[in-house]
């Protein structure tokens, strides 16, 4: 992926470690990919592969300690993150990128009404137009497609379902037209229907503001249906990108072919899903060579592999793959 003016947000060999008593956990290590502008790039992976750890990163919200951004970039709209004053930060947090976390009930505040806590985020981040703070949280609370807004916005969290609570998150997130938008899991924990309907409200938003989307999933589903560009990360790397379109009609990666070939296919009878074999590896103690060499079933028998981590590399114009046995991967320079 290469940067140009077409990209809202440029992540670049960023490295994020956490330093515990047991040891220095690598859970970012040399990432490196773009969003483009009012498209959605879809961030895919196993729990703990350092999805969400990249959101949080660009966000500027790792915890230190134990969290450390320790090398990289992150180029927003043309200007360095890692570089901004916190105060900057406050700026851009909520107003121009924005963030739907992973669980709503935790991420709301128990003691204030949803109204209140989109007020703030308004007032906070657009003080010409406090006075009118309300009548936007209303409005935003009727976008998101919750019934009786002037009514619903004076209710406390508890008093709304988990798909209720997810749209108050979403009109949080958006009450300030960001330029960008991370969902992290934005439909953990809702059933289908619900999910369909939070998709399709963020797919709306989106062609009405022309908003980025980052968006972090371990559902395929979802990034089949709703995103432009795809990025596999496994154990805190990115072992391939590309086209939605291309990731799923050719994943050169072993991992990616392994996620695909576990979905469940209509008119497929097996009394089991395929499976990737082995566990995740501890981000404490990575294996040598490539990461995924132990559940790979080429890399477990190929000393290469087992030694030598590949990098991250341009295959055909728009696909990177880090994999020694990937088709065109050997002739790259």
């Amino acid at each position: 992926m290469t940067q140009n003016g077409d990209n809202l947000l440029s992540i670049r060999n960023l490295t994020t470690h956490f330093f515990t008593e047991q040891g220095v956990v690598k859970a970012v290590q040399d990432v490196s990919y773009d969003i483009a502008r009012g498209k959605t790039l879809a961030v895919v992976g196993e729990s703990g592969c350092g999805k969400s750890v990249t959101a949080m990163s660009v966000m500027q919200l790792i915890p230190w300690p134990p969290g450390k951004i320790v090398g990289g970039e992150i180029i927003f709209d043309g200007e360095a993150l890692l570089e901004a004053t916190d105060e900057r930060m406050r700026e851009i947090r909520g107003n121009d990128i924005a963030m739907i976390f992973q669980e709503p009930m935790t991420s709301l505040n128990p003691v204030f009404t949803v109204g209140n806590q989109i007020v703030e985020a308004v007032k906070l981040h657009q003080k010409d137009k406090a006075d009118q703070a309300w009548d936007i949280a209303i409005d935003m609370m009727k976008k998101v497609g919750i019934a009786d807004p002037e009514r619903r916005v004076r209710e406390y969290p508890h008093q709304m379902s988990g798909g209720m609570r997810q749209r108050v998150m979403i009109a949080m997130s958006l009450c300030c037209s960001p330029s960008l938008l991370i969902a992290d899991e934005p439909t953990t924990a809702l059933d289908v229907t619900i999910q369909a309907q939070i998709l399709d409200l963020l797919r709306d938003l989106q062609r009405q503001n022309g908003m980025s989307i980052m968006m972090i999933t371990h559902d395929l589903g979802v990034v089949a249906e709703n995103a432009d560009d795809v990025v596999v990360m496994y154990a805190s790397r990115v072992v391939e990108t590309g086209t939605a379109k291309n990731v799923f009609n050719n994943p050169l990666h072993p991992y990616t072919q392994g996620l695909l070939q576990s979905l469940p296919r209509l008119g497929e009878k097996k009394e089991r899903l395929d499976v990737i074999g082995g566990n995740v590896p501890n981000p404490l103690n990575f294996p040598s060579g490539c990461k995924f060499h132990t559940r790979c079933p080429i890399g477990c028998k190929d000393t290469k592999c087992r030694t030598q981590e590949p990098p991250l590399k341009e295959v055909t114009p728009g696909r990177q793959v880090a994999c020694w046995h990937a088709e065109g991967y050997t002739e790259t320079k």
